[in-house]
């Protein structure tokens, strides 16, 4: 799942012709922020923090498809994601995930799964993630970066709604693959299943 440093760096210049004047903006219906805007642009808005340079290659606007699959449901399941990871100068980094489920022929059949969180990177290497899902899940994930390009995270806590699944624990994998994309890999354990393989996909690079 990983790439040399001029790998990386001639990936990067290819995306960058198709992507590079792309960003998220604000509603052109509510007035400037007197603050910093979220950037998921490295060329764009304020420079990211020297603490998440670590984390520098997932920021983007990152769209694709991936398939859920678990014991507890009639799957695999084929959907569509886009996930942003984005930031506003300071040492952290904003995540928000939209997913939505697709039939055999790629349209879309209903919105699924979100998520919200931040990234946290510690002086130590140590990654925090923080994830609240609309299922009524907070998760609290910790990691590190497996190398330049890969980052590999578990949760250390989880905290249900009444109304929530049963969930008891999750772990991820995220890593830049062949041609630049983003692919990865979740296991959970939820429902009274051990942790085991739930979800995977691969992202193409839409901005940023």
């Amino acid at each position: 799942m990983t790439e040399s440093g001029n790998e990386a760096v001639e990936s990067a210049a290819r995306r960058a012709e198709q992507t590079r004047d792309r960003n998220i903006r604000q509603s052109p219906d509510l007035p400037d922020l007197p603050i910093a805007g979220d950037t998921a642009n490295l060329r764009d808005g304020a420079d990211l923090n020297d603490a998440c340079l670590a984390l520098l290659p997932l920021v983007g606007v990152w769209r694709g498809e991936g398939q859920v699959d678990y014991p507890t449901i009639d799957g695999p399941v084929r959907y569509a994601q886009q996930l942003t990871i984005a930031h506003d100068g300071r040492p952290f980094l904003f995540h928000e995930a939209r997913s939505w489920l697709l039939d055999e022929n790629g349209n879309v059949i209903r919105q699924a799964a979100r998520e919200v969180g931040w990234w946290r990177p510690q002086q130590d290497d140590t990654i925090e993630l923080l994830l609240a899902h609309n299922t009524g899940v907070l998760e609290l994930f910790y990691g590190k970066p497996r190398s330049q390009t890969s980052w590999e995270l578990s949760t250390d806590a989880v905290i249900r709604s009444t109304s929530a699944k049963d969930v008891t624990g999750a772990k991820r994998l995220y890593g830049i693959i062949a041609d630049g994309d983003l692919g990865y890999v979740e296991e959970r354990a939820m429902m009274g299943q051990q942790l085991q393989p739930h979800t995977s996909a691969q992202l193409h690079r839409v901005a940023g």
